[in-house]
């Protein structure tokens, strides 16, 4: 049976790194942001409609990758990501993205702290908001009831600690 952790949390987090890293270290693949591919072939600012193409772009991929797993999955970003960057950003989320929250089946969260330095990057938007963000993603995964461990550190430090929560989880 596959077990599938997601790698989550706000912009600038080493979301990306994190899950390149487990997924080598596991054998395994990794389902990368589709936000970022979507957003690099869009030539005009985003829009609400984007977001739930990019919602549904990132369970395509997880779908299709998910076939290639070699007993773990391990994927950068997940629905929560698309729920709290449509909430911030328009005040909204569609129905579908909160729909499909709800069938996830992430076994852990793996939340990235925002202890590393903020990095430029076009898509990145609230370097201002980091903190108010995490705190959004925190209460958004206890209030679910979900299974969640905070990834802290610098970038060897997060490896060792994702690794060890991963290690212990499986």
């Amino acid at each position: 049976m596959l077990k599938k952790i997601a790698i989550t949390g706000s912009e600038s987090t080493g979301k990306s790194t994190l899950s390149k890293q487990l997924a080598e270290h596991f054998n395994t693949v990794w389902v990368k942001e589709y936000a970022r591919e979507y957003l690099n072939n869009l030539n005009r600012p985003y829009q609400p409609k984007d977001i739930l193409k990019i919602a549904k772009g990132q369970k395509e991929n997880e779908n299709q990758i998910s076939k290639k797993a070699n007993k773990v999955l391990f994927s950068d970003t997940e629905l929560i990501v698309t729920k709290i960057w449509s909430e911030v950003k328009y005040q909204d989320c569609h129905p579908w993205i909160l729909e499909e929250i709800n069938k996830q089946d992430y076994e852990l969260y793996l939340l990235c702290d925002i202890d590393l330095p903020w990095k430029e990057d076009p898509q990145r938007e609230h370097p201002h908001l980091r903190e108010h963000l995490f705190n959004l993603y925190k209460r958004e995964f206890e209030t679910r009831k979900l299974n969640f461990e905070i990834i802290s550190g610098t970038k060897e430090q997060r490896f060792k600690n994702a690794l060890r929560f991963v290690k212990d989880y499986l």
